[in-house]
């Protein structure tokens, strides 16, 4: 039985649609097909891949958020499309586009809203992933803990959810949420 590829869009349609040139799209495309070669990514696939970046920890719950915030049409897979568009935004995305992308990450059931328990997830899955092995090294709640202090910054009305509006808002107040922004914009 023949293998399904998936046939990304026109160069020329992503370059237009990304912030990356023809250029650009060509060698990301490249090593996309290499690790790849169907053209698209499953959930396991992905954190397989991912698990290579946090070989210390246990990432794969975190790369199942990831995932989820990179397959946009929640299809089950991640296109080269898929791929880029999210790539755009993390690496040459407005300050707006990229946290309106975080929030996405972190409005685990998309309902419009953070709450306290998709935080704590989402800050459980990075401290799995950071491992064990962090210095100093950290507490039992300290994921609690970072979640109280993230609620007490960004539930300006006090109702214990966090709207896309009180999270710009407090992302573009704090100075070292805005720098970390700026990390990853000239990576390629």
């Amino acid at each position: 039985m023949a293998t399904v590829r998936h046939r990304p869009e026109a160069l020329e349609l992503l370059e237009a649609q990304s912030k990356f040139t023809k250029k650009e799209l060509q060698i990301l495309y490249r090593g996309f097909k290499n690790e790849c070669p169907s053209g698209v990514v499953n959930e396991d696939t992905f954190k397989e891949i991912y698990s290579q970046f946090f070989p210390q920890g246990d990432s794969t719950t975190y790369a199942h958020f990831l995932f989820n915030a990179f397959d946009t049409d929640h299809n089950g897979a991640v296109s080269f499309e898929d791929f880029i568009k999210g790539l755009s935004i993390l690496l040459r995305g407005t300050v707006q586009e990229k946290l309106n992308w975080a929030f996405n990450l972190y409005d685990i059931n998309k309902d419009g809203y953070i709450t306290k328990e998709e935080m704590l997830d989402i800050m459980k899955a990075i401290y799995d992933m950071m491992g064990k092995c962090t210095y100093p090294v950290l507490k039992e709640d300290a994921p609690r803990q970072h979640v109280e202090t993230f609620f007490q910054k960004m539930d300006k009305n006090k109702d214990g959810v966090v709207t896309i509006d009180e999270f710009i808002e407090s992302c573009q107040k704090d100075e070292n949420i805005m720098r970390s922004m700026q990390l990853f914009e000239n990576v390629i």
